[in-house]
């Protein structure tokens, strides 16, 4: 049981990492480009659409990475970093990604723009960390 809870946060964690370094080099700075006239219903767009790939993974990895620290005493200081990393990361998606993204979906603005872009190196940043720490963890139960 222990590896499936292993596996599946280790494939959310990665899977995340991918999508907001995406999200951080591609998707963020295209809001810069987007037409003014339809730019309220892009962002609503991005925020509908996007919740459908992250909110089931942002929870899995949040439920096994709990897991992990209560059932696994081998790697526990890794896990429980990792925990750490997620909870800043929801810490800041919801109390900073999220209202920055509602007050762009009334109104284009570039200040905005930008403070969503660097905010959300935080993300990118600690999503990198934990799936770091998970690789690690990967390479000791693998060897």
């Amino acid at each position: 049981m222990l590896y499936i809870i292993l596996i599946l946060n280790l494939f959310s964690s990665f899977f995340l990492c991918g999508l907001i370094w995406m999200v951080q080099l591609v998707h963020y700075p295209m809001f810069y480009h987007l037409d003014k006239t339809n730019f309220s219903s892009h962002i609503a767009f991005h925020g509908f659409r996007i919740s459908f790939i992250v909110i089931p993974l942002m929870i899995t990895e949040l439920v096994t990475s709990f897991a992990l620290v209560y059932l696994s005493a081998q790697y526990f200081y890794f896990h429980f970093s990792g925990l750490m990393a997620v909870i800043i990361i929801w810490l800041t998606t919801f109390m900073v990604q999220v209202p920055l993204h509602k007050s762009l979906s009334q109104k284009r603005n570039k200040y905005m723009i930008r403070k969503l872009i660097r905010s959300n190196s935080i993300r990118t940043t600690l999503w990198s960390v934990k799936s770091l720490l998970g690789a690690v963890i990967l390479y000791q139960v693998l060897t």
